[in-house]
C-alpha cells in the first residue's frame, strides 16, 4: 500500500466535549473542520528511527459541515469502528481501515452536541442535541430510541462503563442528570451544584465506592444538595462515582448511590510559566477531565491557561495536585485544552493525548507526566510557502490564522519541528520571503496590508513597516535598491531592499535598515524613466531575476513588464495572458545549462502556464521596449486559475504549478510535457515549494487548512484531471465545510434576493479575541475565499414584476387589493361629512398655550383683565406682585410690552419642542426676528430644512453661507449626498461638491458637475475620469471604463481596458480605437490578437478583416491567407466523416485550380495586391521581425500550423523577390518545425505542395560558396529522409498496395519483366509476394548516400554523448543527495520514503544497465567524456552546426531494413557504408541495442 504523504493537518475543532478519541492498539483520531484525521501512535507508526513514534495515516471524509463529535468503539474485534456526529445533522459509523462509511442516521432535527459509543454495549451509540433530545442507536439491529429528558441544551454525555443502561448527561445550565435508557430515559439522579456549562463527564473506572476514602460527614452544607426525591438504593445505582468539570471553575465528584456531591475541587490560578500567549486575548475557560483507568484515586483535568493537573483524590481536604511537565519549559499548552483521551500503545505504554486552542496535539507519558511529542496544526488557509536559502530545510508557512509557522523539515528527532510566530501579525499571513543572505530574516505580508520583518532566531517582536498597503499583500521579494534608495553611498544603503506588491496595485520599496521610514512607490520611477504618459497597469506580482539585474512585474490586465536596473528601464512587455497574473518565477541559475536562467514562467487566472525565453531581450538591451506575443513554451492541462509556480532547483526546466482545480502538476517545461499530478488536497491549492534537498519532494498548501509533503514518483497520475475526473475532484472539494449563514427572521414576502455568502457564523473565540485570528471551524478565511474573485457580482435588476408575481401568494395579493381600496377611500371622502374632513385638516395653532389660557374660567379671565390694566396704566415701575402675576400669566404678553411678548414666545416655543413640533418653534423664532438663533438651534439638533435655509439670507450673507454648509453636513449624515452637493454649488463651492460626490462613489454626478462648472483643462476632471475608470475596470465594466479613459484623453488606457475582455469583438473595437488615437503599435498588437482569437473558431473572413485594421499587418495577412489555403488543402484530403465543423472560408479559398503554390500566389496578387518584387520585399521585412519558438512534441497542432505557415510565407516571398539565400533557410525552418514536433504527415505535405519536383531547382539558384548551401543540403536530406520512410512503410504497412514506391506483380510484369530467379530469391528472403520496388524507389535509394554524411554522424554522436553525460551527472547528484539525507537520518532509511526503485515513475522504469553504468563510471571519467565531446563539437564548422540534419544512424537502420526486405534493391556499397557508420558511431545509449540486433 502506498504510504500517505506527510501532512500538517488542520486544527482540531474547538468547544466540543468529545471530538477526539483513541482506540486500543494505537489509532488516535481528532475532528478537524468537516473531517477526522487519523494518527498512528506507537511502534507501528513506521516513523523514522529517532523520531517520535506517530504518523498521520489518513482522513475520514464525508461530512459537509463541522464535525462536533468523534468516538471509537472500545470493544474487542471492532476497534476499527468509530462514530462521528456533525452539524450537518448526521451520525456516521466508519471503518478506519478502509476509511469508508459503514452506515449513518439522520434522526436528529437539531444540532448534535454530544456523542459517545457505549463501553458496555458493543453496538450502542448515544447522541444528544442542543434541544435536549437524546437518541440511542443500535448498529447491529439498525434500531433507535428517542429520549427527551430535559428541555435544555446538552453539552456532553458519557455512558457508564459499569451499567449498560446508565448515561450521564451534562447541560448548558450546569445540571447533570443520570438516566436509565432501558426505562425510556427515566431520571435516576438529578445532580445540582454547578451553575454553568458542563464541559466534561468522567465515570470512575472502578465500580463501587471503596476506591475513595471520602467521609461524607466532612462535606460542607454546599455539598449536601438533596435530589428532590428519595430513591431507594438498587443494584443499578449502588456504588459508582462520577466526576464533572464545569465552566464555573470547579470539578465535582458525585456519589451515584446517594445522588449528591462528595467532593469539590476548585481550579488554582497558576502563574504563567511561558510567554506563548497574547495577554490581550480573552478566552473562555474549558474544563475537561480524564479518570485514569489504572489510577482510580487520581484525576486529570485541564486548567485556565492550558496546564494539565493530576489531582490526588485520596485526601479530599488537602486538594493536592501535580502539574504535568514541570521540568520542561514550554512543553505545556499555551491555551485552554478541549479534549483528553487515553491511549495504550502496542508496547504497553499509557499515553494521554490532548487537543488545545493553541492548535497543538500533545502526547503525554502518564508514567512521567512529560510531553512525548507535539503534532502542530493549521487554523487557516496555507497562503504561502518559502524555503530559507541560508538555513536549508527551514520552511516558512503563512497561515490564515494570524501565525507564521517555521518548519524544520530536516529535523532528525522530530518530523514536526515547528515554531510559531504570532506577535505583531494579527491578520492572515498572505506572503513570505526569506532574506537571501541573512540567516533567520523573514519578511511577511498580511491581509490588512502590513509588511514586517521577523528574526526567527530570536524571540523579539517583528519590525513593522510604517507604510501600509491599502489592501492584501500579494507578494514579497528581495532585490537591489533602486532610486531614490540607491542614491546613497555603499555604507549608507542596504545591499538588498524589500519589495512588496499589494492588492491596490502598487509596489513599494522598503528599507530593511529603517522600516520606520517611508516606503517608496516604484511607479514614480517607472513613469519618469520611461516617460510614460498613459495610466500604469495595476501590479499583482513581482519577481527578481537571480542575478538582480532584471525585474518582472505581473499586472492585472495579464501583461508582464520586464525592467532593467538601476533605473527600471522598460525592456519588453509580454502580452500573453489576458487575465490577472498570479505567479511569476525566474529559472534558477545554477543548472547545467546557464542559458535557462532567462526562462520566465507565469500563471494567471486562466488555466494556461506560459514560459518565455528572454535571453535575447536581456542580452541585446534594446533601445525601445519590445512587445512579445508568442511564448517559448505553453503548458496546458489545468482547468482553473494558477496560483503558484516553482522551478525545481535540482533539474533543468522542471516546473511545479499549484492550481484552483485542486491539484499540483509537475511539468517538463522544455518538452511541454506533464510528468506528475498530485491530488491529495481537498481544496484549492494556494502555494507550492520544491524541497531544496530532495529532488522528488514537494510541499503544497491549500484552502483545506493542510500542508502536504509529497513525492513526485509516488503519484498515480501524470496530468491534471479532465472531464469526469475534474468533476469528481470538484465534488471532493465542495464536500468541505461551508459556513452557515446567520439565521434571519423570514420575511412575509419572499422576493428573489441574492444572499451574500460572506456573512457567516463567527466562532466565539473570534468575537472575543483581539489577538491571533482564530478559526475554530468557522474561520473567516472560508467565507472570504469561497468567492471567485475574478467574477464581479451581478447587479440586481429591478422592474420585472413578473418574477415577483410568480412568487407572491394569494394572501399577499389580497393584501395589496385591500390597501388599494383604502387608498381610494381617502382620495374620495363621503360628501355628506365635509365639516369632519375640514376639522381633520385644520392647521395646528401657533400659540396653543395662550389659546388654552384664554379658555379658562370667568374668574381667571377677569383676573387677567385686572392684571393687564394695572400693568398698562402704572406710571411708575411695576411692583413685585404685579411683575409676578405677569410672569405667571405669560399669555398677557400679547397685550403688553415686547419683553413680555418675547417671554410668551419662549414659553410657546418650549411647548412646541416638548410636543415634537420643532418647525413651529422655528416659525415663532422667525416672528421674533431671531433668525440666526433659529438656524443655530436647528443646526445643533440636525433639524435644518429647506425653508429655513431659504430664508437664511434675511439674516445676512455670512449667515446664509454658514447655514448652507451646515445643512450640507446634515444632508451627508442623512445620506443625501446629491442634495448636499447641490447646496454647496449654490454657494459656489464647486470643488467641495465634486469631492463630496466622488468620496461617496457618485462619479457620474461628480463628472456632470465638474464638466458643467469647471474649466475643461482642470486636473480634477481628469482625476474623476481616471478614478471612476479604475473602479469600473476592477468591477469588470470594461466598456464604460473605456469611456472614462477616453474622457481623460487617455486612449491608450481605453484600448487596453477594452481588450481585457479577451473576446474577438472587444479586441477588434480596442484595435480600432487605438488606431483612431494614433497608438499604432498597440492597434497592431490588438488586431493580431483578435485575428488569432477568430482563428481558433476558424473564422477566416473575420480574421482577415481584423488584420486589415492596420497596415503594418500586411505580412500577417499573407501568412493567414497561406494558412487558410493550407487548411483547406489538408481538409480536402481528409475523408468527409472525419472532418471537423465547417469553417468560414473566403470565396478565393474554395477554388481548386492549380497547385497550392499557384493558388497562394494568385490570391496574394488578386486579393492583397502583392505581385511585384518590391512589394514582396516590403512584406518580407515586416515578417522577418517576428520570431517563433522552436516546436516540441507537445506543441498544439493549430499553433504549429501557424508557425509553419509563417516560415512558408517567408520562403515564398523570398522566392518572388528572388532572394534565394533567404528562401532556402525559411523552407528548411518549416520542415524542421514539423520534424521536431513529430508531425511526419505535415512535413511530407510541405514537400509535396512546395517542392513537388524535389530540391534540385533550388541548387541552381545558389552558388557553391553561398552561405545557404549548407541549409540546402539539410533541406535535401530531410526530403530524402521523408521519402525513405515512405518506401519502408509501403513495404511493411498493413494495407500494402501499388504506389509510386511499390509495384504489384501485374504492373511489374507489364512494365519490366523480372527474372524468375530474382523473384524467387526475393520470396525466399521474405519479400512480400506480388510487390517489388518501383524505379522511383530505386532512384531514391541511390540518392540516400546524401544522408550518410560522416561529419553529421560524428557531430550527432558528440551531441548525444554530451546529453547522456549530463543526464548521468544529474542522476548521480540526485543519488548523492538522497544518500546524504539517509545518512543524516541516523544511517537508516525513512519508512515514509520508499527506496529509489519504488519511487521511480511509471514513465521511467528502472534500468539495470543504467544503474550498473552509473555505479562503474566515475566522476572524473564523466568529466573527461564531456570535455572531449565539447571539444569535438567546437571543431566542426559553423555551417555544419547551424542547420539541423536527419539522424544519420536512424537513416542507416531504415536503409538496412529495406535491404533485408528487398534483397538486391539496395546497393551493396551503400549497405556496407551504413554498416560502417553504425559500427563506428552506434555506441550511444539510443542505438546500442539496435546495433546488437543487427549483428546477431
Amino acid at each position: 500500500m502506498k504510504p500517505e504523504p506527510r501532512t500538517l493537518p488542520p486544527s482540531p475543532n474547538w468547544y466540543c466535549s468529545r471530538c477526539s478519541d483513541a482506540a486500543p492498539g494505537g489509532i488516535f483520531g481528532f475532528a478537524a473542520r468537516t473531517s477526522v484525521f487519523l494518527v498512528r501512535v506507537g511502534p507501528g507508526a513506521g516513523a523514522s528511527p529517532g523520531a517520535p513514534p506517530f504518523r498521520v495515516v489518513g482522513e475520514l471524509v464525508g461530512h459537509t459541515d463541522r464535525v462536533s463529535g468523534f468516538t471509537f468503539s472500545h470493544h474487542p474485534g471492532q476497534y476499527n469502528l468509530c462514530a462521528t456526529s456533525s452539524d450537518d445533522g448526521t451520525v456516521k459509523i466508519w471503518d478506519v481501515e478502509t476509511k469508508t462509511v459503514v452506515t449513518e442516521h439522520t434522526l436528529h432535527q437539531h444540532t448534535i452536541s454530544a456523542l459517545h459509543w457505549s463501553p458496555t454495549v458493543k453496538d450502542l451509540i448515544v447522541s444528544g442535541d442542543e434541544k435536549g433530545v437524546v437518541f440511542c442507536y443500535w448498529l447491529n439491529r439498525n434500531d433507535s430510541q428517542h429520549l427527551f429528558t430535559e428541555p435544555r441544551t446538552i453539552f456532553c454525555l458519557t455512558c457508564s462503563p459499569h451499567h449498560e443502561n446508565l448515561v450521564a448527561i451534562g447541560y448548558k445550565d450546569g445540571i447533570v442528570v443520570i438516566i436509565d435508557i432501558s426505562k425510556k430515559g427515566e431520571v435516576i439522579h438529578r445532580l445540582r451544584g454547578h451553575d454553568d456549562e458542563i464541559h466534561s463527564i468522567a465515570w470512575c473506572p472502578l465500580s463501587g465506592e471503596d476506591c475513595l476514602s471520602i467521609n461524607q460527614e466532612e462535606n460542607s452544607e454546599e455539598l449536601d444538595i438533596p435530589n428532590g426525591k428519595l430513591i431507594a438504593e438498587t443494584p443499578i445505582t449502588k456504588g459508582c462515582y462520577l466526576a464533572t468539570g464545569s465552566k464555573d471553575q470547579t470539578i465535582r465528584i458525585w456519589s451515584c448511590s446517594r445522588g449528591r456531591g462528595v467532593m469539590v475541587l476548585k481550579l488554582p490560578f497558576l502563574k504563567r510559566r511561558h510567554g506563548g500567549v497574547d495577554p490581550t486575548v480573552k478566552e473562555r475557560l474549558w474544563l475537561t477531565l480524564h479518570w485514569p483507568k489504572n489510577q482510580p484515586t487520581q484525576l486529570v483535568s485541564s486548567c485556565f491557561g492550558g496546564e494539565l493537573l493530576l489531582w490526588d483524590l485520596t485526601q479530599s481536604w488537602r486538594r493536592k495536585y501535580i502539574l504535568f511537565s514541570t521540568s520542561a519549559e514550554g512543553h505545556n499548552h499555551s491555551r485552554i485544552v478541549f479534549n483528553l483521551c487515553p491511549l495504550k500503545t502496542e508496547d504497553g505504554k499509557q499515553l494521554l493525548l490532548s487537543t488545545s486552542m493553541d492548535r497543538d496535539v500533545k502526547c503525554w507519558d502518564m508514567a512521567t507526566l512529560e510531553c512525548c511529542w507535539t503534532l502542530p496544526s493549521l487554523g487557516g488557509f496555507a497562503y504561502s510557502l518559502a524555503f530559507s536559502p541560508v538555513d536549508v530545510g527551514s520552511l516558512a508557512i503563512g497561515v490564515g490564522d494570524g501565525m507564521i509557522r517555521v518548519w524544520n523539515t530536516l529535523s532528525i528527532k522530530n518530523n514536526y519541528d515547528v515554531k510559531n510566530f504570532w506577535q505583531g501579525v494579527k491578520s492572515k499571513v498572505t506572503a513570505l520571503c526569506w532574506h537571501p543572505n541573512k540567516e533567520g530574516c523573514l519578511a511577511f505580508g498580511t491581509d490588512d496590508g502590513k509588511v514586517g520583518l521577523y528574526d526567527t532566531c530570536s524571540n523579539k517582536p517583528p519590525q513593522i513597516s510604517s507604510t501600509y498597503h491599502k489592501k492584501t499583500v500579494y507578494r514579497l521579494a528581495w532585490g537591489p535598491p533602486v532610486p531614490p534608495m540607491s542614491l546613497g553611498g555603499e555604507g549608507d544603503r542596504p545591499s538588498l531592499t524589500l519589495y512588496s506588491c499589494g492588492g491596490e496595485g502598487t509596489v513599494l520599496q522598503h528599507n530593511p535598515w529603517k522600516l520606520s521610514g517611508e516606503a517608496f512607490d516604484i511607479n514614480k520611477l517607472v513613469r519618469d524613466t520611461n516617460s510614460i504618459r498613459y495610466k500604469l497597469p495595476v501590479h499583482t506580482e513581482i519577481s527578481w531575476k537571480g542575478d538582480g539585474k532584471v525585474l518582472a512585474l505581473g499586472n492585472e490586465d495579464g501583461s508582464i513588464e520586464i525592467f532593467q536596473v538601476p533605473n527600471l528601464r522598460l525592456l519588453c512587455t509580454i502580452q500573453q495572458h489576458h487575465k490577472l497574473v498570479n505567479a511569476i518565477v525566474w529559472h534558477h541559475e545554477h543548472g547545467s545549462r546557464p542559458e535557462l536562467s532567462c526562462l520566465l514562467a507565469s500563471g494567471s487566472n486562466n488555466a494556461v502556464i506560459y514560459v518565455h525565453n528572454l535571453k535575447a531581450v536581456v542580452e541585446s538591451n534594446p533601445e525601445a521596449p519590445v512587445t512579445i506575443t508568442e511564448p517559448y513554451r505553453t503548458l496546458s492541462g489545468h482547468t482553473a486559475k494558477i496560483t503558484s509556480l516553482a522551478w525545481s532547483p535540482h533539474h533543468d526546466g522542471r516546473l511545479v504549478s499549484a492550481c484552483y482545480d485542486g491539484t499540483a502538476q509537475v511539468w517538463d517545461a522544455l518538452r511541454e510535457e506533464p510528468l506528475f499530478n498530485f491530488r491529495g488536497h481537498r481544496g484549492r491549492l494556494l502555494c507550492v515549494a520544491w524541497s531544496p534537498v530532495d529532488p522528488e519532494c514537494i510541499y503544497s498548501g491549500a484552502d483545506d487548512f493542510c500542508v502536504y509533503r509529497w513525492l513526485t514518483s509516488m503519484q498515480d497520475h501524470s496530468r491534471p484531471p479532465q472531464g469526469k475526473k475534474c468533476i469528481e475532484l470538484e465534488k471532493k472539494r465542495l464536500s468541505q465545510f461551508k459556513p452557515k449563514l446567520k439565521k434571519k427572521k423570514k420575511p412575509t414576502l419572499r422576493l428573489p434576493v441574492k444572499l451574500d455568502s460572506s456573512v457567516g457564523n463567527e466562532d466565539e473565540s473570534v468575537k472575543e479575541s483581539s489577538g491571533p485570528v482564530e478559526n475554530g471551524l468557522s474561520d473567516q478565511d472560508v467565507e472570504e475565499e469561497a468567492q471567485e474573485p475574478e467574477l464581479p457580482p451581478s447587479p440586481v435588476v429591478c422592474g420585472e414584476p413578473i418574477s415577483c408575481t410568480t412568487i407572491s401568494s394569494g394572501f399577499e395579493k389580497s393584501k395589496v387589493t385591500v390597501s388599494s381600496k383604502a387608498t381610494s377611500l381617502k382620495k374620495e371622502p363621503p360628501k355628506e361629512k365635509p365639516e369632519a374632513l375640514l376639522k381633520k385638516r385644520k392647521a395646528r395653532s401657533m400659540l396653543p398655550l395662550s389659546t388654552s389660557l384664554d379658555h379658562r374660567s370667568k374668574e381667571e379671565l377677569h383676573r387677567d383683565c385686572l392684571v393687564l390694566a394695572t400693568a398698562t396704566h402704572a406710571k411708575a415701575e411695576l411692583n413685585e406682585d404685579v411683575s409676578a402675576d405677569l410672569e405667571e400669566r405669560f399669555h398677557l404678553g400679547l397685550f403688553t410690552d415686547r419683553a413680555t411678548l418675547y417671554r410668551m414666545m419662549e414659553a410657546e416655543g418650549k411647548g412646541h419642542l416638548e410636543s415634537g413640533h420643532p418647525e413651529l418653534f422655528h416659525q415663532l423664532m422667525l416672528w421674533k426676528g431671531d433668525l440666526k438663533g433659529v438656524l443655530q438651534a436647528a443646526a445643533e439638533r440636525g433639524e435644518l430644512t429647506d425653508s429655513l435655509v431659504a430664508v437664511a439670507p434675511v439674516a445676512g450673507y455670512s449667515v446664509w453661507l454658514w447655514a448652507v454648509e451646515a445643512f450640507a453636513k446634515q444632508l451627508c449624515f442623512q445620506d443625501q449626498y446629491v442634495k448636499a452637493a447641490s447646496y454647496l454649488l449654490s454657494i459656489h463651492k464647486v470643488y467641495e461638491a465634486v469631492e463630496l460626490l466622488k468620496s461617496n462613489h457618485l462619479y457620474r454626478e461628480a463628472i456632470a458637475v465638474a464638466k458643467a462648472r469647471l474649466r475643461p483643462e482642470d486636473p480634477v476632471l481628469k482625476d474623476l475620469y481616471l478614478s471612476w475608470g479604475s473602479i469600473l475596470e476592477r468591477d469588470g465594466h470594461y466598456a464604460i471604463a473605456a469611456k472614462c479613459y477616453l474622457g481623460a484623453t487617455s486612449a491608450y488606457d481605453a484600448a487596453k481596458v477594452l481588450a481585457r475582455k479577451g473576446d474577438a469583438a472587444s479586441l477588434r473595437t480596442a484595435a480600432e480605437l487605438a488606431a483612431i488615437a494614433g497608438e499604432h503599435e498597440l492597434a497592431a498588437s490588438l488586431a493580431l490578437r483578435c485575428a488569432q482569437e477568430l482563428l481558433l473558431v476558424k473564422n477566416w473572413v473575420g480574421a482577415q478583416e481584423a488584420l486589415g485594421l492596420h497596415e503594418s499587418l500586411q505580412g500577417q495577412r499573407l501568412v493567414f491567407c497561406l494558412l487558410e489555403l493550407l487548411c483547406r488543402h489538408l481538409e480536402e484530403k481528409q475523408p468527409p466523416e472525419v472532418r471537423g465543423p465547417s469553417s468560414i472560408y473566403h470565396q478565393w479559398a474554395t477554388g481548386s485550380e492549380g497547385t497550392l503554390v499557384q493558388r497562394v500566389t494568385g490570391v496574394w496578387c488578386s486579393a492583397f495586391s502583392v505581385d511585384t518584387p518590391e512589394q514582396c520585399q516590403a512584406a518580407l521585412q515586416k515578417l522577418q521581425d517576428v520570431e517563433y519558438p522552436s516546436a516540441t512534441s507537445n506543441t498544439p497542432f493549430r499553433q504549429l500550423l501557424l508557425h509553419v505557415c509563417h516560415d512558408l510565407t517567408l520562403a515564398m516571398l523570398s522566392q518572388q523577390a528572388a532572394a534565394w539565400e533567404e528562401a532556402v533557410p525559411a523552407l528548411l525552418q518549416a520542415v524542421v518545425r514539423s520534424y521536431t514536433s513529430g508531425n511526419f504527415t505535415l512535413m511530407q505535405e510541405i514537400y509535396s505542395a512546395f517542392l513537388p519536383g524535389g530540391c534540385d531547382h533550388l541548387r541552381d539558384k545558389l552558388s557553391d560558396l553561398s552561405p545557404a548551401m549548407a541549409a540546402f543540403k539539410s533541406l535535401q536530406a530531410f526530403c530524402i529522409y521523408g521519402q525513405l520512410y515512405e518506401v519502408w512503410w509501403s513495404l511493411c504497412g498493413p494495407g500494402r498496395e501499388s504506389s509510386i514506391w511499390v509495384l504489384s506483380a501485374e504492373s511489374a510484369v507489364s512494365d519490366k519483366p523480372s527474372k524468375p530467379e530474382d523473384s524467387a530469391g526475393a520470396e525466399d528472403a521474405g519479400q512480400p509476394p506480388g510487390l517489388r520496388l518501383s524505379a522511383e524507389s530505386e532512384r531514391l535509394l541511390s540518392a540516400c548516400k546524401e544522408l550518410f554524411s560522416e561529419r553529421h554522424a560524428s557531430l550527432q554522436t558528440s551531441q548525444r554523448t554530451v546529453t547522456e553525460v549530463q543526464e548521468t551527472l544529474a542522476e548521480m547528484i540526485r543519488q548523492h543527495q538522497k544518500s546524504q539525507l539517509c545518512k543524516a537520518t541516523t544511517n537508516g532509511p525513512n519508512r515514509d520514503e520508499p527506496s529509489q526503485e519504488a519511487e521511480r515513475a511509471p514513465s521511467q522504469p528502472p534500468s539495470p544497465t543504467r544503474e550498473k553504468r552509473n555505479a562503474l563510471v566515475s566522476l572524473p571519467e564523466l568529466t573527461r567524456r564531456l570535455t572531449e565531446a565539447n571539444k569535438r563539437i567546437a571543431e566542426f564548422p559553423e555551417s555544419v552546426k547551424a542547420w539541423p540534419f536527419p539522424d544519420v544512424l536512424e537513416c542507416c537502420l531504415v536503409l538496412l531494413h529495406i535491404g533485408s526486405q528487398c534483397p538486391g534493391a539496395v546497393d551493396p556499397e551503400m549497405q556496407q557504408q551504413a554498416q560502417t557508420l553504425l559500427q563506428k558511431y552506434g555506441h550511444s545509449r539510443a542505438y546500442r541495442r539496435h546495433c546488437q540486433i543487427r549483428h546477431t
